[in-house]
């Protein structure tokens, strides 16, 4: 019997599951979060702590068919600055809430297309956020940057800002799968953006590639990441192209003939993955890639790689706090995500009050089964003392829980005194098997491919 055999017959082709950058996912969470209690979470955080912080910009010039992300598109700058200025107005908020003395670990920009915003509104925005919390020394400032939509003065701005990571989105360089997904971008435009984050000394550059999409070959995608080797990115997301036109209408127009199959997309990704690790990359849970001194590299060799909303990290700060539209934002105590809609989110700033419009409280077995997942997608193993010390579960228990588990991939798991260990040759199943852990149903939502 093949790999390809095994694979196919634990349901790697045909499965649909979660992402799990939390735990319960999003298609779970309730209306038993709303503003006041997301007020109360923030109160509730230690003085002097460090939090993370994500600001949503929703809006994109143009919008890309293959993305899923909650995005308008806009011709003008209007009514992006008078998002600037509602964002404002909810730093503020946030800031009437923080307890005394809490520093950002993390900052990211994340969108849509933050790169969008003029120097003088980006600046407005930098000068909101340290008004609401300063900078903890050694902290990571990220944005998302669009190439297409990026020059030496907005830069300038991002940098004297203190943005000391850049992330850069390139999706493919081939020419014909850029005009499928609606995306063109020229490998020349992107390393001229390459070149001005370089030039300015940001301390680390990421990059996005996608595989998986239409048109897409081994060559194609070899072509790509040679390019994109070219870059010298310090850290690499090879995501799956998650193929969901029920949930976002303009994925439509990407023709699904051109896709390749599930066992095609799993050749694409080995090809690409093959590519990285030769270049002396690490590989970083499922779908990432670092040099060996990045942060993420680090947080992997020392035990502390996590997983959140914006795929693995190596931040352990006491909440991640969403602002802007559809934001998701973590606490202690669970989940709270903003309003989706741009127009309600507004309003509910203007009125002086989050637009918390649901989430999720922590009840039950969600914190044990939520680590034993996150073990599984960052380490590939689960580390029974320490779920053990820090979840109230019997050896007994927890080792059922294993062969539960074990008993739905025909053995092919190893379970020994020290815990689960998923070895290499079942690690593309690693979404499947963190969903063996799942205590939710996962048949009302619309879940991407399991490869």
């Amino acid at each position: 019997m093949t790999r390809r055999t095994q694979l196919d017959r634990l349901g790697l082709f045909d499965a649909k599951v979660p992402r799990y950058t939390s735990y319960p996912t999003a298609p779970h969470f309730a209306g038993d979060v709303g503003p006041r209690g997301f007020a109360e979470w923030i109160e509730a955080l230690p003085e002097d702590g460090h939090i993370s912080l994500y600001l949503h910009v929703p809006f994109c010039r143009r919008l890309c068919w293959f993305c899923a992300c909650r995005t308008q598109g806009t011709s003008t700058l209007a009514p992006v600055e008078a998002y600037v200025s509602v964002l404002e107005q909810e730093l503020a908020l946030l800031r009437a809430h923080l307890p005394r003395g809490v520093r950002l670990s993390r900052l990211h920009w994340g969108g849509g297309t933050p790169t969008l915003l003029s120097p003088a509104l980006m600046a407005r925005l930098i000068e909101a956020i340290r008004g609401t919390a300063e900078l903890a020394e050694g902290a990571e400032f990220s944005v998302e940057i669009d190439p297409n939509e990026i020059d030496a003065e907005r830069l300038d701005v991002l940098v004297d800002g203190g943005m000391n990571r850049a992330s850069i989105g390139v999706q493919d360089f081939d020419p014909q799968i850029q005009e499928t997904i609606g995306r063109p971008q020229g490998y020349d435009v992107t390393r001229h953006a390459v070149e001005l984050i370089r030039d300015r000394d940001v301390a680390s550059l990421n990059a996005d590639i996608l595989f998986g999409l239409p048109h897409q070959t081994r060559a194609r995608i070899t072509e790509t990441v040679q390019k994109l080797l070219s870059f010298a990115p310090d850290r690499v997301a090879l995501y799956g192209y998650a193929h969901v036109p029920w949930m976002a209408k303009r994925q439509q127009l990407i023709p699904s003939d051109a896709l390749p199959t599930p066992a095609e997309r799993l050749e694409l990704f080995e090809t690409a993955r093959r590519l990285f690790l030769w270049d002396g990359y690490r590989e970083i849970g499922i779908d990432h890639f670092a040099v060996p001194d990045d942060g993420l590299a680090v947080a992997q060799r020392t035990g502390k790689l996590r997983r959140n909303f914006q795929g693995y990290t190596d931040d352990t700060s006491d909440a991640l706090i969403g602002i802007g539209a559809s934001s998701i934002s973590r606490f202690p105590q669970g989940y709270a995500q903003n309003a989706p809609g741009t127009s309600a989110h507004v309003a509910a700033i203007r009125e002086g009050r989050f637009s918390t419009a649901r989430g999720h409280v922590f009840k039950g077995e969600d914190l044990l089964r939520g680590r034993l997942i996150e073990a599984v997608m960052c380490d590939f193993r689960i580390d029974a003392a320490e779920i053990l010390r820090d979840h109230a579960i019997t050896r007994p228990a927890l080792y059922a829980l294993f062969e539960a588990a074990n008993a739905q991939f025909e053995g092919l798991l190893e379970i020994t005194e020290d815990g689960l260990f998923v070895p290499p040759e079942a690690r593309p199943l690693t979404r499947l098997i963190a969903r063996a852990f799942d205590a939710y149903d996962l048949s009302k939502a619309g879940h991407s491919s399991a490869i």
